[in-house]
């Protein structure tokens, strides 16, 4: 389940979040509104999920391939990837992956993080978190400023320090 906040990295706010997370085990009956379904679900029910009236997203897995949204991913309102744990790394490489397929909707990042993943994150192409519960989004907030320099291009920025630093 989504908190009902979630953070923007760009200008970096809380905002209620009007999106509701739909579990792979979830029934077949869907809540009204703005939702969130797994990738599973969204290649076996595409059809009826798109003549919905409420917005669709889709959610990937650890272990979810994000090409299998094929031309999909242009298309969707929202994409976010679920981290199951704080040490499980593969959402950011699923991130950027995203980005290279020129998704240019709302990445959102939710499950088990923190203040501390919040810069590393918007650099890999997420531009909306949910944090793990009990976390401070409004708090959170000052990651973004955590560090003025980043030595490497990223998702955010593409170009490395060096050639910020001759213009």
């Amino acid at each position: 389940m989504l908190p009902d906040r979630v953070i923007r990295a760009a200008p970096p706010r809380v905002e209620k979040d009007a999106w509701r997370l739909v579990e792979s085990d979830a029934p077949e009956t869907l809540p009204v509104g703005a939702i969130l379904v797994p990738l599973a679900r969204w290649k076996a029910r595409r059809e009826a999920l798109a003549e919905r009236t409420a917005p669709v997203g889709v959610w990937l897995k650890p272990d979810d391939d994000p090409e299998a949204l094929g031309r999909d991913v242009h298309s969707l309102p929202l994409i976010a990837v679920h981290f199951p744990k704080a040490a499980d790394g593969r959402g950011y490489s699923t991130a950027v992956i995203v980005r290279r397929l020129g998704y240019r909707g709302e990445l959102r990042a939710f499950g088990d993080l923190g203040r501390d993943h919040l810069f590393f994150l918007r650099r890999c192409g997420f531009d909306a978190f949910s944090l793990a519960p009990g976390k401070d989004p409004e708090a959170a907030l000052a990651a973004f400023a955590d560090f003025s320099l980043r030595y490497q291009g990223s998702a955010d920025d593409a170009r490395p320090l060096f050639r910020l630093a001759r213009g």
